[in-house]
């Protein structure tokens, strides 16, 4: 019997979660259909059979937590499946009297056909499940009726319940909540980069007075011809690409003996998902217009709070952006996100007085801080780097040049 085992879903993935199981005991499978759903320590992902046959047994339930390679589920050829669905201790039925000759058969006793399974999103089923809402109860907002994310939290409003139905209340001041897959293997891996990475810090403040007037000059161009709106983060993650492109000391990763230089610019995007943290990769940022930059990161960032990225578009990054300006933070110092050795942290863009030819004038300063790996990048060629940086968001037109 074909024994389906936990894959590997992504290159940091050490164990999965089942999330839902789209496929019951008993159930034919075909080659490619989706057995159930995992969660890894990047996103919520489907499952497919490599063969054809019969879900036999199903070894891991929802919600349990099982090391990459361990048996989930048997496929056969029905007859397992048949015996493990078989009562262990149903008492045997009586005999019924035979028909008389000629007299018709008796009717077949009617099966209850089991009620399709309501339509949902990967992350509207886990969120569900946390919540312990039944999807049969929930209205789907989503294409064709589709269960979504805000539906699972327009449903997960508490009501009023009365006195007597109240929960007993935990002891102690807190309430015990279980880290996501995602948070797991984020605090594991960022504890590692803080203590075994020997981090610096350089922060730069750029003003960024010109780059917000040729942004509202590039929309107005892009939108008169029926394109996306460009932000400002889209023009720095081009320019940070550019200046990677024009930097490859900092386009690397530390590998104990060895530096590996990356060949491509490949711009990971930090974004805050109900799960945790996760970095979208936006590969060959360096080749790629201000325009497709923001399609693609804007896409890439609904299906992340979706749960819809796949695993390898959030891996090979080379660099990452953070940015917590539209929060209001000004200045911040992010940790590094093995195995790159650098990240971007960017801050808000706030009005200052600067002295601009001999005159007192506001202008919008923004600051960019960059942690680098000491054991990858020194301090001279991170100082270069956000140098030119720097001189490139002062200058946009050379952004998209």
């Amino acid at each position: 019997m074909p024994e389906i085992t936990m894959p590997r879903l992504s290159d940091t993935m050490e164990e999965g979660v089942i999330v839902a199981w789209r496929k019951q005991v008993g159930d034919k499978v075909a080659n490619g259909e989706v057995l159930a759903e995992i969660e890894t320590d990047k996103a919520i992902m489907e499952l497919e059979a490599y063969d054809e046959g019969v879900l036999e047994r199903v070894l891991a339930k929802e919600g349990e937590r099982v090391a990459i390679g361990a048996p989930i589920a048997i496929v056969g050829d029905g007859s397992g499946a048949a015996a493990s669905a078989a009562p262990a201790a149903a008492p045997a039925p009586a005999a019924a009297p035979a028909p008389a000759a000629g007299s018709a058969p008796a009717a077949a006793p009617v099966v209850a056909e089991k009620s399709s399974r309501p339509k949902a999103s990967p992350l509207a089923r886990k969120l569900a499940r946390e919540a312990g809402l039944d999807l049969a109860e929930v209205t789907g907002t989503g294409p064709g009726g589709r269960i979504i994310r805000k539906d699972i939290e327009a449903a997960a409003v508490p009501s009023p319940a009365p006195a007597a139905s109240a929960p007993v209340q935990v002891s102690g001041d807190y309430e015990e909540v279980p880290l996501t897959s995602i948070q797991r293997v984020a605090a594991k891996r960022l504890t590692e980069s803080k203590r075994d990475a020997p981090h610096f810090y350089l922060t730069s403040a750029v003003d960024v007075t010109e780059l917000l007037a040729f942004r509202g000059t590039v929309n107005n161009a892009v939108q008169s011809a029926g394109g996306a709106k460009v932000s400002v983060n889209d023009l720095l993650l081009r320019a940070v690409a550019i200046t990677l492109r024009a930097n490859p000391a900092v386009n690397v990763s530390f590998a104990g003996d060895k530096l590996l230089r990356h060949n491509g610019v490949h711009v990971g995007v930090a974004v805050a998902v109900p799960a945790g943290l996760v970095v979208p990769v936006i590969r060959d940022t360096d080749r790629k217009a201000v325009s497709e930059i923001a399609a693609e990161s804007r896409d890439k960032a609904e299906r992340a709070r979706d749960g819809k990225l796949r695993a390898d578009e959030m891996s090979g990054g080379t660099f990452t952006v953070s940015n917590l300006g539209m929060f209001g933070i000004e200045q911040f110092s992010a940790v590094i996100n093995p195995p790159e050795a650098a990240i971007l942290a960017v801050g808000a863009a706030t009005p200052e007085l600067k002295l601009v030819d001999g005159e007192v004038t506001e202008r919008k300063i923004l600051r960019l801080t960059l942690s680098a790996d000491h054991r990858a990048i020194d301090g001279a060629t991170g100082a270069v780097f956000l140098q030119q940086l720097t001189a490139l968001l002062e200058n946009p037109l050379r952004i998209v040049a």
